[in-house]
């Protein structure tokens, strides 16, 4: 069963690399300066400013966002569950 967990974490961070390289992607649409040397560092704040540019446009949250931050909690979730059930 731990494996399954782990293995499910994996697919869920794959997820959320995927998703976060879009918001990447439609915030420098958006004129955002993308720092590349530092992107693991500024991927929250990247996912912030997605969430504050959408928001602003059209007044909803963006389509990418929730699916973003649902993978990456999955992901731990998995993880942690399929850590302690290791033991």
């Amino acid at each position: 069963m731990s494996d399954i967990l782990l293995g499910l974490a994996l697919v869920f961070v794959g997820v959320f690399v995927i998703f976060a390289i879009m918001i990447v992607s439609e915030v420098s649409k958006r004129g955002v300066k993308i720092s590349f040397l530092w992107l693991r560092l500024y991927i929250i704040k990247y996912i912030h400013e997605y969430r504050k540019l959408t928001k602003e446009e059209t007044g909803k949250v963006g389509p990418l966002y929730y699916p973003c931050i649902i993978s990456v909690n999955l992901a731990l979730i998995c993880a942690i569950g399929g850590l302690l059930l290791r033991r």
